[in-house]
C-alpha cells in the first residue's frame, strides 16, 4: 500500500510523547473561562433565499476577546427541537455559505458555519502580532498567549456555544466538522469542549507539530520552517507555543466518538501526524484510510461522513 511516509503497519503504530508545558490544563482552563464569562452578542440576520422548509441567515458574534466572527445559519422551518453541527473551513479560506449547507438543513439539521478570523472570510482579526511570516501560522508565535490559533480554537467553541444555546436545537445532539484545517479545529473543538457527541475531521491539519514541519514541503506548516529561517534562536520558543494548539496534546482530551479520514499521499497534512494524533484519543473512534488520495476527500468519504451524522444525531 502506497504512502509518502511511513508503511501503513508502521503508521498504526506511530504514537509520539506528548510535550505538554506544566501550565498546558492551567492554560486552557483559563482561556475557556475567559471565553464563558464574555458575552456572545450574537446576531442573527435574514438572508433572502428562497429555500423551502429552511430558514436562512447571516450570523455575527463576538470573538475571542474582540473581533465580530461571522458565518452563516441555516435552520429547519418548523418548532421541534433539532439537532445541531458546526463547520470549520480549510486554512485561506472562508465558511461555507448558505447553499454549501442546505443539505445538512434539508435532513432536519440545524447548521452553523464560521469564517475564521482574518482569512478570507468576513470575521476580524484583532490578534496582536509582533510580525510573523505570511499566513497566520506564525502570527503571535514568540507568546502563547498572543497565538493565534488560541484565538481560532477558542472563537470555534464559542460558535458550538451559539448553537446549543439556540431556543430550536437540542444542545444533547452536536456535532463538528471539517476538512483540513476544519479537521484540526473539529478535533480542537472535541477536545474543549464536552458539547459534541459526534467528530468528523478530514485530512486534519494542525496535528503533530514537530513531525509536520520536518516532512511537509509546502505550505501552510513551511510558514514555520520560513520563520525559524529568519529567527533561529526562537526554535525553542516556537515549538513550546505551537504546543498549546498541536491536537496532538490535545487529543487525550476528547470523549465523543470521532471519526477521521487519512490520505496516504498526503504532503500537506503527512499521515503520519494524522495518525500520531488518532493514536492519542481513548474515545470510541474509527480512521478511514485512503492509499491513492492526497489532500482530499473522496465523494466515498463524503457519503460516509453523511451516513454516520444521519445514524448519530438522528434528525
Amino acid at each position: 500500500m502506497p504512502s509518502i511516509d511511513m508503511p501503513l503497519e508502521q503508521l498504526r503504530q506511530y504514537k509520539p510523547s506528548l510535550y505538554r508545558e506544566e501550565d498546558f490544563d492551567a492554560y486552557w482552563e483559563k482561556t475557556l473561562a475567559e471565553s464563558s464569562r464574555q458575552p456572545l452578542n450574537a446576531e442573527l440576520i435574514p438572508y433572502n433565499l428562497p429555500t423551502r422548509g429552511v430558514q436562512c441567515y447571516a450570523v455575527r458574534y463576538d470573538g475571542y476577546k474582540g473581533g465580530r466572527v461571522a458565518g452563516w445559519y441555516l435552520r429547519p422551518d418548523g418548532r421541534d427541537k433539532y439537532p445541531g453541527v458546526c463547520v470549520y473551513h480549510g486554512y485561506s479560506g472562508r465558511g461555507p455559505q448558505p447553499m454549501e449547507l442546505l443539505h445538512y438543513a434539508a435532513q432536519g439539521i440545524c447548521v452553523l458555519s464560521m469564517d475564521c478570523r482574518g482569512q478570507l472570510g468576513q470575521s476580524q482579526d484583532t490578534v496582536p502580532s509582533d510580525g510573523h511570516y505570511a499566513g497566520w501560522m506564525t502570527q503571535g508565535i514568540r507568546d502563547p498567549r498572543q497565538y493565534y490559533y488560541r484565538y481560532v480554537f477558542t472563537d470555534a467553541v464559542r460558535a458550538l456555544e451559539l448553537l446549543a444555546h439556540r431556543d430550536e436545537v437540542d444542545k444533547h445532539r452536536l456535532a463538528v466538522t471539517g476538512i483540513s484545517q476544519g479537521g484540526g479545529l473539529t478535533l480542537a473543538v472535541a477536545a474543549l469542549s464536552d458539547r459534541p457527541i459526534l467528530a468528523l475531521a478530514d485530512v486534519p491539519f494542525l496535528c503533530d507539530f514537530r513531525r509536520a514541519t520536518e516532512l511537509s514541503p509546502v505550505l501552510p506548516y513551511t510558514e514555520i520552517t520560513s520563520f525559524l529561517k529568519h529567527y533561529p534562536h526562537l526554535y525553542g520558543d516556537v515549538f513550546r507555543t505551537l504546543s498549546y494548539c498541536d491536537n496532538l496534546n490535545l487529543a487525550p482530551w476528547i470523549k465523543c466518538r470521532t471519526v477521521i479520514s487519512n490520505c496516504l499521499c498526503d504532503d500537506v497534512c503527512p499521515p503520519s501526524t494524522i495518525f500520531g494524533v488518532y493514536n492519542h484519543i481513548t474515545a470510541e473512534k474509527q480512521i478511514e484510510i485512503y492509499p491513492y488520495h492526497r489532500h482530499e476527500v473522496p465523494y466515498e468519504h463524503s457519503e460516509t461522513r453523511f451516513k454516520l451524522m444521519m445514524e448519530t444525531l438522528r434528525p
